[in-house]
């Protein structure tokens, strides 16, 4: 079994407040990880019909039933058992007696905000990173195998074939996620937009160009956006500027929690696929997002970083807030450095960041 970074934090967690909170995509590995922490912890996972009856219908006897100390699972088909469980801690005030995980990170996190504020402590898990997966047996030869693999920790595990994998995950998991947060007539439209937003990392999300291509209005696109945050498929990336205000409401760019789900979703099934596919340096830029990205939530860290764009055709792929400080960062796939590829970062008087090149 492969360690997880976050594992640490979310033990010292448990040790002061009473309710810890993991959410994460799907097969990301919560279940398993709260449960190698907390091994004296009963277990009930809410995707069990029978006991997401119970808990619906006696939340106090789940309770009861689950003992002093629980995980329970996939919470987010049960929120009114956050009060109950509100209540609980209240009175017993024990650390770390609730550990509970879901999949539905917007909808979760709104309940767990409304019912435990001040009782919880929330971290988000997300598929293996590279810091966790490269000295170890599963480590790949070449990054463009990380792409097309990607890095959900059951492919790993049971050395299933990714492309495969992926796409049933896509079938079982995110469409299935979708009824459950909207009513979606055209399943197969939503499947052409997935296909679309795969072939579209790294640049700027346009809703009405996408609209169109599908025959979907601007609103729908901006719904199932949405709904694609929330299950942990796609991020997006915001635009940095000085205020605050503009840095929200500019136009983001997207980006996939997971590259191989990309790659799957762009019937890429082989490194020499990636190699030829026109896409190929923005999966790679979203491979350096996205370990970024792991490398500040797996410590529990906000993950404060942009892209920046100027006037003209001036960009840098990632500015990272640090310190006070901000670093930019150019990403390239080519396996040979250019000159050409630091122009973005020597704009030294567009470019609001200390000038530091970066090239991966």
């Amino acid at each position: 079994m492969i360690p997880r970074i976050l594992g640490a934090t979310i033990r010292q967690a448990a040790q002061k407040m009473p309710v810890v909170a993991v959410t994460g995509p799907r097969q990301s590995g919560k279940s398993t990880l709260v449960r190698q922490i907390f091994p004296e912890h009963a277990y009930s996972n809410l995707e069990d019909m029978e006991q997401r009856s119970f808990a619906k219908q006696d939340p106090k006897g789940f309770l009861k039933n689950l003992g002093a100390y629980g995980i329970i699972d996939e919470i987010q088909y049960t929120p009114d058992l956050l009060s109950y469980i509100q209540v609980t801690v209240d009175k017993e005030q024990l650390p770390g007696q609730y550990i509970i995980s879901g999949s539905q990170n917007l909808l979760l996190m709104e309940q767990v905000a409304q019912s435990l504020a001040g009782r919880v402590s929330i971290f988000n898990l997300l598929p293996f990173s590279l810091e966790e997966i490269q000295h170890t047996p599963f480590a790949l030869q070449d990054y463009e195998n990380y792409l097309l693999k990607g890095f959900y920790p059951r492919i790993y595990d049971r050395d299933l074939n990714a492309t495969d994998w992926l796409l049933d995950y896509i079938q079982t998991y995110v469409e299935r996620d979708l009824r459950q947060v909207m009513n979606v007539g055209n399943l197969g439209a939503f499947r052409q937009f997935l296909e679309i937003c795969a072939g579209r990392i790294g640049q700027l999300v346009n809703f009405s160009d996408i609209g169109s291509l599908i025959g979907i209005s601007y609103q729908t696109v901006k719904q199932w956006i949405s709904v694609l945050q929330t299950s942990f498929i796609i991020h997006l990336l915001r635009p940095y500027h000085q205020n605050f205000n503009k840095r929200i409401v500019k136009t983001p760019k997207l980006y996939f929690y997971d590259t191989g789900l990309a790659c799957a979703l762009l019937n890429l099934r082989s490194t020499e696929d990636v190699n030829r596919h026109f896409a190929k340096g923005a999966l790679f830029e979203n491979f350096v997002i996205n370990e970024v990205l792991k490398n500040h939530l797996n410590r529990n860290l906000y993950p404060g970083h942009y892209f920046w764009h100027a006037a003209g055709s001036h960009e840098i792929d990632l500015l990272l807030h640090k310190g006070g400080r901000l670093l930019p960062v150019e990403i390239k796939s080519s396996r040979t450095i250019a000159s050409h590829f630091s122009t973005a970062c020597n704009i030294s008087k567009a470019c609001p960041a200390q000038r530091l090149k970066t090239v991966f």
